[in-house]
């Protein structure tokens, strides 16, 4: 049987501006989006039929309910596949930290599915299934740095940017990207965060400015009920951080560090007040296959 195998890597939001509620009940957004080095493998394996979801993360349901599984489900419908297929997960990446964990696994999905089956979707095509999905997926699937409108589906990529290097911490309890946003309250945002200020600053290294522009809009309601991420973010400036901002919809804080050491050093440190600390750096590259494909 046919096989491929894929790095799935996270992101966190540089910036998360939300505008209004839309009349369909979703948000508008617009969020500087960069992809980490911190990745999940997925591993796809054709079988004679069904969707089957393995993995060694015992938090992830291991049925359709998964957005692996919707994606696999989406691609056979769509190409009236008569094969089945086996999806095993190694999660790397933290469930429910606002990381984007799952739609970087349906974006693997997607992208594996269409190389194994020889589809021929294109990356813009591949983006287009990818956002009846989740708003993520899409990123998800280019990655890299890039902002997004509209619900996060709509892409605008931006020249990469390399060599930075983050540390991120997430605490020991989850959050709800719906509930997180059913109690945000947009009347008490004081500012808009800037990207495209963020995007240069952080283009040219000119780390002391962050804070002037950074900011993320949905923290105040995910602090209103952990205060804990307002401790991490203090833990994490007190420890070299340039600055430090929670991640999407959250819990996962992370702090950006002027060199590799003193993200190390950082690292280290907070290890010893929280178990999930992750030294990491921006990545350039999407959802990518790195063995095998189709025949």
């Amino acid at each position: 049987m046919r096989s491929i195998k894929l790095r799935a890597p996270g992101k966190i939001n540089l910036t998360l501006d939300v505008k209004y509620k839309r009349p369909d009940g979703y948000h508008e957004v617009e969020t500087l989006m960069q992809s980490i080095s911190l990745w999940d493998k997925v591993v796809l394996t054709e079988c004679n039929e069904g969707i089957h979801i393995i993995s060694d993360s015992r938090d992830m349901p291991l049925n359709e309910t998964n957005l692996a599984g919707k994606a696999a489900r989406l691609i056979i419908d769509r190409f009236s596949i008569s094969s089945g297929i086996t999806i095993e997960i190694e999660k790397n990446i933290p469930i429910a930290a606002g990381l984007a964990g799952g739609s970087t696994n349906a974006a693997a999905v997607l992208l594996g599915l269409n190389a194994l089956w020889n589809l021929g979707l294109s990356q813009a095509g591949l983006m287009e299934l990818g956002a009846r999905l989740g708003a993520d997926v899409p990123f998800c699937i280019c990655g890299g740095t890039a902002v997004a409108r509209g619900i996060g589906e709509k892409i605008t990529q931006l020249f990469p940017l390399i060599g930075i290097w983050i540390v991120l911490v997430k605490p020991p309890f989850k959050l709800s990207a719906a509930s997180i946003y059913q109690e945000l309250d947009l009347t008490s945002a004081v500012s808009s965060p800037d990207w495209k200020n963020t995007y240069r600053t952080l283009r040219d290294g000119q780390f002391g400015d962050l804070h002037r522009y950074m900011g993320n809009h949905l923290e105040q309601a995910a602090v209103s009920r952990h205060l804990e991420i307002d401790e991490i973010k203090r833990a994490l400036t007190g420890a070299g951080a340039a600055v430090s901002m929670m991640t999407g919809s959250g819990p996962a804080v992370y702090g950006i560090f002027t060199t590799k050491e003193e993200a190390e050093e950082a690292g280290r440190q907070l290890k010893s007040l929280y178990e999930q600390v992750y030294v990491v750096s921006t990545n350039h590259r999407g959802a990518e296959i790195i063995e095998g494909g189709s025949r």
